[in-house]
């Protein structure tokens, strides 16, 4: 077997990273980095993010604003120190982007631009027009071509991580276009592989977000955290389920129903207004939106489609300027994927799944209880997400958690040994399986697809927007059905260059792992929090629940759910109240409260 060796491992080539890759290398120059990602790192996720990054920036704003936004809308399931620390390091990750080249959006005087966004009291999210991503994924990638020691591994699939002596020490991956399959030892590794949207049957993520770096660290032995707080954006397009981007109603689109009404006003999310000042109803939090959505279903006031029930957005009034200006991604994606031209027609849009606030267990660092395993963005849960992010915090949660996690992987290896000779038996052991299980077996009955759609079925059934203890636990009895069934997987192609076909039923392998984990969490939590919804438990339980669920796979591969209380600095759990608001720079002194000593 092949083998490469290098002092810091990345897995994932997006947002996360790359910054990751950055910071290790500024940490210590002498140390080799590799980035190993299974696409070309400009075809990452991140590039498709759309609205902005929220940071603080205007003298209008402050970071306890920031910081009290982010864990009212989490539904006061957010860590509050990870959460205080990402607001003050965001605008400086935000500003070194400018520094490294991203093209902000500016005001008319040089200044950069804000836009408001979902559950933010202030404009505090930045922007480059709708694609900001794109930009974002530009600027890192392009900055990280300065530095010699980061190695890139582009269109390898890693399929296993290597673990000894209680220590992360590389992974065994494949590169996809010979099939070779190939030890990497490392002295840390860093996870920023995404989330884990393709689990469901409508979302926004594209393909290759099917929970590997989540799966990989679950199998390792690292715990995973609030995997039930699964995110259903409000927009999505109907068939494709491509992202319409919130800056959309930020810039002041309306969402109508089946009559034309603005139905959000009915849902204590604001009152309706011509333009949004600071927040309209339409930007109230994603997990309260997609609820009134379910609402306005269930009540016939929806329109029936081939895929699905949607409501209208509408920007019409807007005006084309505004709409080129600002939101000519958003344009493009309508005319091309839908056929309509949003300067004179409706949008169609229905929630679909969007993020993942749980994800890896880390700490502050990006450390995980596995030593030498680190995670960052949003295959990671550190947590400053809580039950519901709001928009705009994930793309510098990225930045300043990467550039974390980089910095601490980067001090851990350098005190570490080689990798020894064990974990070359280990991924000898993987290559066999990988052949037998997969690339040379025959006479297997089930389908890729056919396993994929069940649990895409069973997991939106039953772990979607509103859930219960009955429908979760046959979602769980139908995903060990198909675990089972998944063993007896066939595939067509046993050729080894470029085979599609294993890295699906790979991937198909990691999602069903993760479903599981969704589901067994929802189960465990008899309460109603963000975007966790139990009809038989409609009332959040502070006392019960105000703390994380922490998932861990057992030897046999069932799971047990454990929980880890919240961490509470300043500010008291209080309600979720989005109405008019105020034009003072504090947080509501009501829920401000400081913890003794």
């Amino acid at each position: 077997m092949d083998v490469s060796s290098h002092d810091v491992l990345l897995v994932g080539g997006g947002g996360a990273g790359l910054r990751a890759a950055i910071a290790a290398a500024e940490v210590n120059p002498q140390l080799s980095i590799a980035v190993v990602s299974k696409v070309y790192p400009m075809r990452s996720h991140t590039v498709s993010a759309e609205g902005g990054a929220a940071g603080v920036i205007k003298e209008d704003d402050s970071l306890d604003e920031h910081a009290y936004d982010s864990i009212s809308g989490g539904d006061w399931l957010c860590d509050q120190d990870a959460v205080e620390t990402f607001v003050k390091e965001a605008p400086q990750e935000l500003l070194q982007l400018e520094r490294w080249g991203c093209p902000w959006s500016r005001e008319p005087n040089g200044h950069i631009a804000v836009r408001a966004f979902g559950g933010m009291k202030k404009r505090r999210t930045w922007f480059a027009a709708d694609k900001t991503g794109f930009h974002m994924l530009h600027t890192l990638f392009q900055t990280s071509l300065r530095f010699d020691p980061i190695t890139r591994y582009d269109e390898w699939f890693v399929t296993k991580l290597l673990v000894d002596e209680g220590r992360v020490q590389g992974v065994v991956a494949i590169e996809l276009m010979s099939g070779r399959i190939q030890a990497i030892t490392a002295k840390a590794v860093i996870l920023c592989t995404g989330g884990c949207g393709r689990i469901f049957p409508f979302t926004t993520n594209a393909n290759i977000k099917n929970g590997d770096g989540m799966a990989l660290a679950y199998r390792a032995g690292a715990p995973l955290k609030d995997m039930e707080f699964v995110q259903y954006h409000p927009t999505g397009l109907p068939f494709t389920g491509i992202l319409i981007t919130e800056a959309a109603r930020s810039e002041g689109g309306y969402m109508l129903n089946k009559d034309g009404y603005r139905y959000l006003q009915d849902y204590n999310l604001g009152k309706p207004q011509p333009k949004p000042v600071l927040r309209s109803m339409e930007l109230g939090p994603r997990d309260r939106l997609s609820q009134a959505f379910v609402s306005e279903d269930q009540k016939g006031r929806t329109i029936q489609t081939p895929y699905g029930s949607i409501v209208h957005l509408d920007l019409r009034h807007l005006g084309e300027k505004v709409i080129n200006t600002k939101l000519p991604f958003v344009r493009e994606l309508c005319m091309k994927y839908q056929n309509i031209d949003p300067v004179k027609e409706l949008i169609p849009v229905r929630p679909v799944v969007h993020y993942m606030m749980g994800g890896v267990s880390t700490d502050i660092d990006g450390a995980t209880p596995l030593a030498g395993l680190y995670a960052a963005g949003e295959v990671a849960c550190v947590s400053i997400n809580g039950a519901n992010r709001l928009g705009s915090n994930s793309l510098p949660e990225c930045l300043v958690f990467g550039a974390r996690a980089g910095k601490a992987a980067a001090l851990f290896a350098a005190q570490q040994k080689v990798p020894n000779g064990s974990v070359l038996a280990q991924a000898t052991d993987e290559r066999k399986r990988l052949e037998s299980q997969f690339l040379f077996k025959t006479g297997g009955r089930e389908r890729i697809s056919t396993i994929r759609e069940g649990m895409q079925t069973t997991v939106e059934k039953c772990a979607g927007i509103y859930r219960d203890g009955a429908s979760l636990a046959e979602g769980a009895d139908t995903l060990r059905q198909l675990q089972e069934r998944f063993a007896d997987i066939n595939l067509d192609d046993h050729n080894r260059t470029f085979n599609t076909e294993l890295e699906a039923a790979l991937e198909l392998g990691f999602m069903l792992d993760v479903a599981e984990s969704i589901v067994q969490c929802a189960l465990h939590r008899t309460e109603s929090r963000g975007a966790h919804q139990r009809t038989d438990f409609p009332a959040r339980d502070d006392k019960r629940f105000l703390a994380h669920s922490i998932v861990h796979r057992n030897p046999d591969g069932s799971s047990r759910v454990e929980l880890l209380p919240v961490k509470i600095t300043r500010w008291a759990p209080g309600e979720r109240v989005y109405g008019e608001l105020s034009q003072t720079n504090e947080p509501p002194q009501a829920v401000l409260t400081r913890k003794a000593g």
